[in-house]
């Protein structure tokens, strides 16, 4: 893991361009804490820091090829590429040598071997930008699913790129203004995966390449999920899936530095960790839980948690012996200024989440003790129908974007929506709606369409490209950016593309056979888990059930209301904001103002301060 910045400028070279890329680099030092290196030539610089985690001593960034009398061919990455063995003698065979045993080399030869279409040879989670100075052209590559971030911008006379939007933002062409998309994207998480927050701002999208040049910018796909006839029968689907999360798991954890898995006592992670436990040479695994101090007390089960996950880690400890932390947190230390303050900078925008980011920051920072990579149980649900929204009509009939509509149905239509507390005319402005609608309708066309299938199969197919391509960026960026707060490399096993296109294909009734959510994965670990665990509900990540939390809230906006100076007061509902501190239960607020409504305007309000941001709208 490392955090990668640059700027391409075919303008007369300034003399602070050495400066610049320093301090645009430096912004992402705990994305990288153990080096930083810039390079820069004729119209480029390069910056890296480095997170070491295979080949400590080597593959040393940026990384420069040069064959006498060319120009060099310069490297800049982040991640991880799994097959290395594999590829590293495909290009010896080529004729390539290499000096180190880092995975940094090896993508630098697959480039210079196969160009930009290199990516479709990586296995792994990996965003890295490519100097070519023999064409003059940078190229931007992103792995299939966006695990690692990238995003760039156009500038007069260049271009400018980076893991991390305050890298952008160090450049002086870049600035932080929020347009009607943006802001639609930050509250009501209407978003197109290549779309950014800061106006002109893009992401690289997951599975795509950007070009930029002197002839100006290019995008093209190397990937989407392929859809395909699946003609195995259940037994051979099941085996099959659980080969492919056998290997998954075995080659992600080669890791030169301590590893842990992070477990919720739910099918997903406690799969991960036995599966883990077989290939992990004997060793003790380290796992790492969260938990509420008095959370056995006030848990409340409700539409997406029926239990608590404490019982059934200590099932899945005692079941492999594994060297278990449970890092244990009150309110206090969830509203920390310092913590809430922490996870601002390391999204960098905006978030509504809350409780559920700054318990995921403590937990990271504990995990971070002991171990520099974590393996995670994400994607799964996303592949293997885990939500709601993939077990019932009303979802998968609704034509809207799954995860949202579930929000809408399920609690009002407000219900889990960030915008009860901002002004009325404000969020009607940002036709979040309608918005939606035509997202919903222009990812679904670029889904690929298999002849005879089905109507369920098509629909199941909609609801799981969607999340493949729309919920998981919620979840992955959650977990990169918390992650890297800390400097915690996160791995996901689960997002192997082999399995994902494979999974991607299986007809639902075999996804669902024994008519519940993941049967697919349930039985390919069958042999692995305690039953209790196995047959758990789907139970998401754990949010603080603690009254003493929704007070501190409260009391935070109160004090935001009555403070004439900051930044959010222009856009804010005051009529409901006063309604809702008078009397959090009356029907002028009901289904309308929530945790979520509550979080957002707290955090909207230090972001616009902090990052002097201003909303174009």
């Amino acid at each position: 893991m490392c955090g990668i910045t640059g700027f391409v400028d075919f303008t007369p070279a300034s003399e602070e361009r050495e400066v610049l890329i320093d301090t645009m680099t430096a912004t992402m030092h705990r994305r990288g804490p153990d080096d930083q290196r810039t390079w820069l030539d004729r119209h480029v610089a390069l910056g890296v820091r480095r997170l070491s985690v295979v080949d400590l001593a080597g593959g040393v960034q940026p990384m420069v090829a040069q064959k006498p009398g060319e120009p060099p061919v310069t490297l800049a990455y982040t991640g991880e590429v799994f097959n290395c063995d594999e590829l590293r003698a495909e290009l010896r065979s080529h004729g390539h040598t290499f000096k180190t045993s880092s995975d940094t080399e090896v993508v630098l030869a697959s480039y210079l071997q196969w160009g930009a279409a290199c990516a479709e040879r990586l296995l792994g989670m990996f965003a890295f930008a490519v100097w070519d100075g023999r064409t003059d052209e940078v190229h931007l590559i992103r792995d299939r699913f966006g695990i690692y971030p990238m995003y760039y911008t156009e500038v007069p006379g260049g271009f400018v790129f980076g893991s991390a939007l305050m890298a952008l933002l160090k450049h002086p062409a870049v600035e932080p203004v929020v347009d009607t998309e943006g802001l639609r994207a930050i509250v009501d998480f209407v978003k197109a995966p290549e779309n950014g927050i800061f106006a002109g701002v893009k992401e690289v999208r997951g599975g795509t390449i950007v070009r930029f040049g002197r002839n100006g910018l290019s995008v093209s796909t190397y990937w989407a999920p392929p859809a395909r006839p699946h003609e195995d029968d259940l037994d051979t689907t099941v085996g099959t899936v659980r080969e492919l999360l056998e290997d998954a798991v075995r080659r992600q954890l080669h890791s030169d530095v301590p590893l842990g898995v992070f477990l919720s006592g739910g099918l997903d992670s406690s799969a991960l960790l036995a599966l883990a436990a077989r290939h992990n040479g004997g060793e003790t695994l380290r796992t790492y839980s969260i938990d509420f101090a008095g959370h056995d007390k006030v848990f409340t089960p409700d539409e997406v948690r029926s239990t608590p996950d404490y019982p059934f880690v200590e099932r899945m400890v005692r079941h492999l012996g594994t060297d278990h932390t449970r890092v244990v947190v009150s309110p206090e230390e969830l509203m920390d200024p310092e913590v809430r303050r922490e996870v601002l900078l390391a999204r960098d925008i905006p978030t509504s989440l809350g409780d559920l980011d700054t318990s995921y920051l403590l937990l990271a920072r504990r995990f971070r003790q002991d171990c520099t990579v974590a393996l995670g149980g994400e994607g799964a649900d996303e592949l293997f129908g885990g939500y709601h929204w993939f077990l019932e009509d009303r979802f998968v009939d609704a034509q809207a974007l799954p995860w949202l509509e579930f929000g809408r149905q399920m609690a009002g239509k407000n219900g889990l929506r960030n915008t009860g507390l901002i002004n009325p005319e404000l969020v009607e402005s940002l036709g979040s709606d309608e918005a939606e609608r035509d997202l919903y309708a222009s990812e679904v066309a670029k889904i690929e369409k298999l002849p005879g299938e089905s109507d369920v199969d098509r629909k199941i197919r909609i609801v799981t490209y969607l999340n493949l391509t729309g919920y998981l960026r919620i979840i992955l960026d959650r977990k990169d950016r918390i992650g890297m707060a800390v400097s915690l490399e996160g791995r996901v096993p689960f997002l192997d593309h082999r399995l994902v296109e494979y999974v991607y294909n299986v007809p639902w009734a075999m996804k669902s056979f024994d008519g519940r959510e993941k049967s697919l994965l349930r039985a390919a670990v069958r042999d692995l888990l305690p039953p209790s665990v196995l047959y758990r509900k789907k139970a998401g990540y754990p949010p603080i059930d603690d009254p003493a939390y929704d007070r501190s809230l409260r009391a935070m906006v109160t004090d935001l209301l009555a403070d004439g100076s900051a930044p959010i007061q222009p856009f804010l509902d005051l009529s409901t904001a006063k309604s809702y501190l008078s009397d959090p239960t009356s029907d002028a607020v009901k289904g309308k103002v929530n945790r979520f409504s509550l979080e957002m305007v707290l955090y909207l309000n230090e972001w616009l301060d902090t990052y002097n941001a201003r909303l174009a709208i």
